[in-house]
């Protein structure tokens, strides 16, 4: 089972693939897509809604889980974060694809057992829940990794073919 992992954003958007197997899961893909902060707004979003479009056409996923919108005292920030989410449940509807909606306190239990845990102990854990094909610098990715993780948990393992 392949699982896209999102952490919306307009600025900066977390993607991952996270391949389910077992004992642990394989990053397959992870990436902290930018947008120019010189373009305007919508065509921000529509780069976003391209790139979710472009990541369901390769990677073929089976499952789709996406951070739900937390809100903070910076209305405008997540007023924009509420806008590309909705581009991202767009594209995502458009591809025939269902998608999973976590809360940062769900991603933060998945991860750490914890579901108040810090953006730190997040961090920490997800390398060593998961098996990675290149180290990840970015939180935003980090973040995708940690959203498809949770949905790994909620989901279960697929049968094994005997």
């Amino acid at each position: 089972m392949r699982i896209l992992g999102i952490d919306p954003g307009y600025d900066r958007l977390g993607i991952a693939i996270l391949e389910k197997t077992s004992p642990k899961e394989t990053v397959v893909f992870s990436e902290c897509f930018k947008t120019s902060k010189t373009l305007p707004h919508a065509e921000r979003l529509h780069l976003v809604a391209e790139k979710i479009r472009a990541m369901i056409i390769e990677y073929k996923p089976d499952a789709i889980a996406i951070e739900k919108l937390f809100f903070t005292t910076n209305k405008k920030t997540a007023l924009a974060v509420g806008e590309a989410r909705g581009v991202i449940l767009a594209a995502c509807a458009q591809s025939g694809m269902a998608v999973a909606e976590y809360a940062p306190n769900q991603i933060k239990l998945a991860v750490t057992g914890y579901g108040n845990a810090d953006k730190t102990a997040v961090i920490k854990l997800v390398p060593k829940l998961v098996f990675m094909v290149k180290e990840v610098l970015q939180d935003d990715e980090m973040d995708a990794i940690a959203v498809a993780i949770t949905h790994s948990c909620n989901v279960g393992y697929p049968q094994q073919k005997r």
